[in-house]
């Protein structure tokens, strides 16, 4: 499970081909979600509201390098580092 960001405790990590729809994982304060690529919603699981706000934001700043990470882990590729919010 690459970390591929963190930023104010919320970790972020993609795992290598992982299932539809093209999502990531966050945590923070012992909550997890999936959240959507490309829509910033939540598949499944929970985040606060401070937590999924700053989620959301960053995904919307990162998105395109997010759907790159996604696609380098279905080749098995190392994936990218990805700018944290600041």
């Amino acid at each position: 499970m690459p970390r591929i960001s963190e930023f104010f405790g919320i970790v972020i990590w993609m795992y290598y081909n992982d299932h539809q729809p093209p999502h990531f994982h966050a945590a923070y304060s012992g909550d997890e979600a999936l959240i959507v690529i490309g829509s910033g919603d939540v598949y499944q699981g929970q985040l606060s509201q401070r937590a999924f706000r700053l989620v959301q934001e960053w995904e919307e700043l990162h998105c395109a390098e997010l759907l790159s990470n996604r696609e380098l882990g279905r080749q098995r590729q190392p994936l990218n580092l990805i700018a944290p919010l600041t």
